[in-house]
């Protein structure tokens, strides 16, 4: 069976973007009078066809538009550390993409080893995710910001941090919940993910302080981008609409 191919136009104006245009004309070899799917990444698939085509310009036609129902609830933000290298935080955001994710941070720690990254890139990456897994809603991609700052921002729903200090060193008494557990179904999310030398404890102090839970992914010790996957899998294992 042929794999229906989608385009992403966030405008659904009548033409695709020129990356688009020259993907669909020049490699695909699509011209006039071909049907087109596209996507805008905000919950609407359309059916196209095209109306004019050269090597960067690419017209269409919209012969339907099909909004798509959501597939999870409430809205889900998963923070993290990047690691040094920066394929294995491209890994992830394609992965996060794919399973299904409504925001994506990347956070400055005390003890990250990144301190700045191309926020453009990840949002490319992205984009070609949602598109391959056809998803209806492509995840907002925000740039590095400071953990203090992160941290001090309101936001609705729940806040979670996952760490692996223990209870005694962050001032709690325990046990911790795994996240699944805490997890309120169809409730708002922020889920926090450390560098690989962890979160520093005054950082999971001044979290808690703020009205982060403290939570577990379980007794196994994670990767940052596997932490970070695991904890986009378990928000939408809760939040899945069946």
């Amino acid at each position: 069976m042929k794999e229906t191919r989608f385009f992403y136009d966030p405008e659904l104006n009548g033409q695709l973007p020129e990356e688009e245009a020259r993907h669909a004309v020049r490699v695909l070899r699509m011209g006039e009078g071909d049907e087109v799917n596209l996507m805008d990444g905000r919950g609407t698939f359309c059916l196209a066809r095209i109306s004019a085509a050269t090597n960067h310009r690419c017209a269409y036609t919209i012969l339907a538009r099909i909004p798509q129902v959501p597939t999870w609830k409430g809205h889900l933000h998963l923070a993290v550390a990047p690691t040094k290298l920066n394929d294995r935080m491209e890994w992830f955001t394609e992965k996060a993409t794919e399973v299904g994710v409504d925001e994506l941070t990347f956070l400055r720690c005390q003890f990250s080893e990144r301190k700045d990254i191309k926020p453009e890139r990840f949002a490319k990456i992205a984009v070609s995710a949602m598109k391959q897994s056809h998803k209806a809603w492509l995840p907002q991609v925000n740039d590095l910001m400071d953990f203090h700052r992160f941290i001090t921002t309101s936001r609705p729903g729940q806040k979670l941090i996952c760490h692996c200090y223990a209870d005694a060193d962050v001032g709690e008494t325990g046990p911790r919940p795994f996240l699944l557990d805490a997890l309120v179904e169809g409730e708002d999310a922020t889920v926090l993910i450390g560098p690989e030398g962890d979160f520093s404890v005054d950082e999971v102090r001044l979290a808690l302080n703020h009205g982060y839970q403290s939570v577990s992914l379980g007794t196994s010790r994670l990767r940052t981008e596997t932490a970070a996957l695991c904890a986009v899998h378990l928000m939408q294992i809760k939040n899945q609409i069946r």
